[in-house]
């Protein structure tokens, strides 16, 4: 299959939910709406995020996994430009990406790897602890782009960051794993009330580093990680790898939809429905005109 003459021709393997927006949810509707063609491996397949308390699906599994990307390669249908990936919640299953991710840069070496390392938050990991071993030796130097947060670029270089000096150490070390572009989407740096995304490209010749703070809301919302990533692959490559743009873009889009989901559930609550998790889910669909023209809240701030 050649993809040359098509629109950008995106592999995604994340989480799946029937009802509301995380992991491939998140992700494929604002790429489709940016104009690439995205091809969904769901990781897992629920009723529904697991914020709710109570869910039910399945797990798809390493083996599984591989059977469906040799049934792509079989008939040639594994000719991506890029490759997003999202939670994995097995040592097994990430194992089986990083066998994907080198035989899909075999294919096409100029394939571009969005990884997302999920591991945790808030100083917790949430996955098992061997995932980090396998992030840090084997998949972060394959990936062109990482969107870690703080926690996880914590996890990746050993290192702690207490200040922006920290965060650019912890990037430039991140950088000498191999990684293109290294974006910490959150970290609490900003001023009270702010979260501080950091940004950096590594060129031939130079390396520039970016910030930008972002409003924190009330709410504790699901999937913006997931959609964040899906909009900062979409931007960078639309942007011809302008960094700056492609954060203040990505960021500008997500607080919209936010900032929507945060009207809806207000509104709702005011007329009694019980606030949770169910009120939170991203307001996505009704938030396509910001994800197609992104609102021009954020400018980026550049630091070297």
């Amino acid at each position: 299959m050649d993809f040359s003459e098509s629109s950008p021709q995106v592999l995604s393997i994340q989480s799946h939910v029937v009802a509301g927006y995380v992991g491939n949810k998140s992700a494929v509707f604002p790429l489709n709406v940016l104009g690439f063609e995205v091809h969904s491996i769901n990781s897992v397949e629920f009723s529904n995020h697991t914020g709710y308390g109570k869910w039910k699906g399945h797990v798809l599994n390493a083996k599984e996994l591989a059977e469906l990307m040799s049934g792509l390669q079989i008939n040639d249908l594994d000719n991506f430009s890029h490759l997003l990936t999202g939670y994995v919640g097995s040592a097994s299953f990430l194992e089986q990406v990083y066998e994907n991710v080198k035989q899909l840069k075999e294919k096409n070496p100029k394939l571009v790897y969005v990884c997302d390392p999920v591991m945790g938050d808030n100083g917790q990991m949430y996955v098992p602890k061997e995932l980090l071993e396998i992030y840090r030796d084997k998949l972060i130097p394959l990936a062109d782009i990482i969107t870690p947060n703080q926690f996880e670029v914590e996890l990746l270089t050993g290192k702690t960051i207490t200040n922006e000096a920290d965060a650019i150490e912890c990037m430039e070390m991140l950088h000498q794993m191999g990684v293109k572009v290294v974006i910490i989407t959150s970290s609490v740096l900003g001023p009270n009330g702010t979260l501080t995304a950091f940004g950096s490209t590594k060129g031939a010749d130079s390396t520039e580093v970016w910030k930008l703070d972002i409003p924190r809301l009330p709410h504790l919302f699901t999937g913006t990680g997931d959609l964040f990533s899906a909009l900062l692959l979409a931007w960078l490559h639309i942007s011809g790898g302008n960094l700056s743009l492609a954060m203040a873009n990505s960021l500008g889009s997500l607080q919209g939809v936010l900032h929507r989901t945060s009207a809806y559930a207000e509104e709702q609550v005011k007329q009694g429905k019980p606030y949770g998790p169910k009120l939170l889910e991203l307001r996505l669909i009704q938030s396509k005109e910001d994800i197609e023209k992104p609102p021009q809240t954020f400018k980026a701030i550049r630091l070297t």
